[in-house]
């Protein structure tokens, strides 16, 4: 079953995504996500340039081959947007091979282990009365589990938190990249405190936990603004408040941050967003310094490195958390899915819901029910990219915010 076409797509029905597609000689179609927020051409010129050609007449179904090929052929190895590349032909021959064999991916991933996956939303308001009326916006639309981020009192903007919520129930256009329209484009600049974040905070979740009660799982994400102790210090305040996980703490660079954090703190600890593959990951779960492995399959090399990331991690008693904003394509999204179905050490699946651009450009079939995400018995990943939709949209150049502090001070945002 010959490769005979590989095309890289770059479409921004909202903000920008990169499509890997691949054709067989049967006409078999397989798709890939190779998104990378704010360097999404990096990915595309590494695909174009380098690894589309040695996909043209090799074999769509030998998949472990290819991918040690392209990981170990290179001699340069790891890094985001190589594992990004190696992602989306991963992802896209999965999808063939499914395809091929007439079931759902997930079924060649051992089968479901339960009926769906638990899915968190992401609940965000400028002061607390705003983010009170965005989770309940999000319980009336099925979540079972929810976010929070808040702004912060003297802040004019804060991550996480959208511009304007209207209630933060059906945000899911929410994104912090930011677009020319014309002018050049420079990053937003914003403006960051740790102290007033650490005293404000606690704060919050107690007026949450008083207007929802224990019942309904919380999360938060610090998104690797503090330090160690910093993030020692907040993971205690919030012990009261029984989060589901205290995610990306700390920058995810340094692993052995994680063992001060863990000494100071029973709050459950997610990290790995921004990690690409299984040896980001070796100090935390051998010494079993975090609960929830916050990869994305987009980006840490596709279905076949995350099956064996998240085989390790469950020897460990480490449960997922798959990465699953609206910069994950719906590709990327729907092969969450079939893992989140198949895997036994599931935790959770971050969702956030794609704008109606978007869903005109990737056609899906996954589906979200009573909070549970399912990826559907459609043969394959379920996800057909609509070429037409696709050239209407073309590439614009955004770039994330950055952080600075009072002093001027690059922080990590």
């Amino acid at each position: 079953m010959q490769i005979v076409s590989a095309e890289v797509i770059v479409t921004s029905p909202g903000r920008n995504f990169v499509t890997l597609r691949i054709t067989t000689e049967d006409g078999v179609v397989g798709l890939g996500d190779a998104t990378l927020n704010g360097r999404e051409l990096a990915v595309r010129s590494y695909l174009d340039s380098h690894v589309v050609p040695l996909l043209i007449g090799s074999d769509a179904s030998r998949i472990e081959d290819t991918w040690q090929h392209l990981y170990r052929g290179a001699y340069w190895r790891r890094g985001p947007v190589t594992m990004a590349a190696v992602a989306a032909v991963d992802t896209a021959l999965w999808d063939i091979k499914a395809k091929c064999a007439g079931m759902p991916l997930y079924q060649l991933l051992g089968g479901a282990s339960r009926t769906g996956a638990l899915a968190y939303g992401h609940a965000s308001g400028r002061d607390v009365p705003e983010l009170l009326d965005s989770i309940r916006a999000h319980r009336e639309q099925g979540y079972r589990a929810i976010r929070v981020q808040t702004g912060i009192p003297g802040f004019d903007s804060v991550y996480g938190v959208a511009s304007s919520s209207a209630g933060g129930g059906d945000r899911y256009d929410y994104e912090p990249a930011r677009r020319t329209d014309g002018d050049r484009t420079r990053p937003t600049v914003e403006t960051w405190d740790t102290r007033a974040y650490l005293r404000h905070l606690p704060s919050v979740f107690e007026s949450v936990r008083s207007e929802f009660g224990p019942e309904l799982p919380l999360l938060h994400d610090g998104h690797h603004r503090m330090t160690p102790i910093q993030a020692a210090r907040l993971g205690k305040a919030l012990e009261p408040y029984d989060l589901f996980w205290l995610e990306d703490a700390t920058p995810a660079e340094d692993q052995e941050a994680l063992r001060l954090i863990r000494q100071h703190t029973t709050t459950p600890l997610a990290i790995g967003e921004v990690f690409n593959s299984v040896y980001d990951y070796t100090t935390l779960l051998r010494e079993r310094l975090i609960d929830y492995v916050r990869s994305a399959v987009t980006h840490t090399g596709g279905v076949t490195a995350m099956k064996k990331l998240l085989d390790l991690a469950a020897v460990y008693g480490v449960r997922s958390g798959m990465h699953g904003p609206t910069d994950i394509s719906p590709v990327g999204m729907a092969a969450a899915l079939h893992l989140d179905l198949a895997v036994h050490n599931f935790g959770i699946q971050e969702y956030m819901r794609h704008s109606e651009r978007t869903l005109e450009v990737f056609r899906t079939s996954y589906r979200f029910e009573d909070g549970l995400l399912h990826p559907s018995d459609t043969p394959g990943l379920g996800v057909d990219l609509d070429i037409e939709a696709a050239r209407r949209f073309p590439y614009q150049q955004a770039y994330l915010p950055i952080s600075r502090l009072h002093d001027g001070t690059v922080h990590d945002w």
